[in-house]
């Protein structure tokens, strides 16, 4: 199996690197251009957060490189998108009986070393298990599940040899639920903002070698995160829904910036135009960044017709500060372009 992967990484890196090279050497000299972040590495190449998807993302090019993070039954920091592994890995195949009465597999009841045992393929649907994109890498090839502080070591690696500085741009998961599933026992501490918080110490994290983000979904995590922790990455409000501009305004006390979906972004009128509704406008008053998620080749959001037409409006009109792509080199070309 490490064979298999270590054989993929050395293809993708040796592709890739000369491209990535040329054009980070074009766009030096570019200032205020947005950032191109992989979402869950470079996802619509090979299968979303396997060691091939993160070095792929690396050397095309991207900014900094998700990493979504849950824990293991024995608390450990699993990179992956799910609390549930049934869509990802052949859990059901290698553990049939350890599915819960919902009829899902959860990391919370498996240890670091039995997840070990699993394989990650292409994400699939939970009601057929089709593959959600058909012309997607069409297997896992082999490649295991990382743990977060594997994943950090080999961005830094990268950063290293080819002297770049991509960051990392890690998602807490489920707070509310693994507070829940743990929250009683004494090795987990307090939260997992903490424990996360607990973890990059551990290693040389800075602004300057490999800058991190913090993201989540959860608004009380974040502001645990900052009042009661003091966290001192910057962190990102994820919205998946319309938010209300005092609610916005409360929440810029708290956070860097806010990450939402595309469709909050823009509106297509009856005569045809795209028009912001406005929030990106409010936030960058509020002094906040801008991440929305996720650009991808094969579907976009409500208010555009293309992929060209959704980096366009994105990069030119809103002038967003970032962006989540599945496909970091056409992000990077969009961002270097426009």
């Amino acid at each position: 199996m490490l064979m298999r992967a270590t054989c993929i990484l050395f293809a993708f890196f040796s592709l890739f690197a000369a491209v990535a090279r040329s054009e980070d050497l074009a766009a030096a000299s570019r200032t205020n251009r947005p950032l191109v972040i992989a979402h869950r590495g470079a996802s619509g190449y090979v299968v979303e957060h396997t060691e091939g998807a993160k070095v792929l993302a690396h050397a095309q090019g991207a900014d900094y490189i998700e990493q979504d993070v849950v824990l293991s039954k024995d608390l450990q920091f699993v990179v992956t998108h799910d609390i549930t592994m049934e869509e990802t890995t052949n859990v059901e195949q290698v553990y049939p009986d350890r599915a819960r009465s919902d009829g899902k597999w959860y990391f919370a009841d498996f240890t670091w070393d039995e997840i070990q045992g699993l394989e990650l393929h292409e994400r699939t649907r939970r009601d057929s298990r089709e593959p959600v994109f058909a012309d997607r890498f069409p297997a896992g090839c082999g490649q295991r599940v990382l743990k977060l502080e594997e994943e950090i070591k080999l961005v830094q690696g990268l950063n290293k040899t080819t002297g770049k500085a991509t960051g990392l741009y890690i998602e807490l998961k489920g707070p509310a639920f693994h507070r829940k599933e743990f929250g009683d026992r004494s090795d987990f501490h307090e939260s997992m903002g903490r424990m996360l918080l607990e973890l990059l110490e551990r290693f040389p994290i800075d602004k300057n070698s490999c800058p991190c983000f913090i993201q989540c979904f959860e608004f009380g995590e974040l502001k645990h995160l900052r009042d009661d922790l003091q966290c001192e990455f910057p962190l990102i409000y994820l919205l998946g829904r319309s938010i209300d501009p005092k609610e916005l305004e409360s929440a810029s006390k708290i956070v860097h910036g806010i990450g939402p979906s595309l469709d909050l972004l823009a509106k297509r009128g009856d005569d045809g135009l795209v028009s912001s509704t406005g929030l990106v406008e409010h936030a960058r008053e509020l002094g906040l960044k801008v991440h929305p998620y996720t650009i991808r080749k094969e579907m976009q959001p409500r208010w555009s017709r293309s992929l060209e037409e959704t980096h366009r409006f994105l990069v030119d009109t809103l002038r967003v500060d970032g962006f989540f792509t599945d496909f970091p080199d056409l992000g990077r070309q969009a961002a270097d372009r426009h």
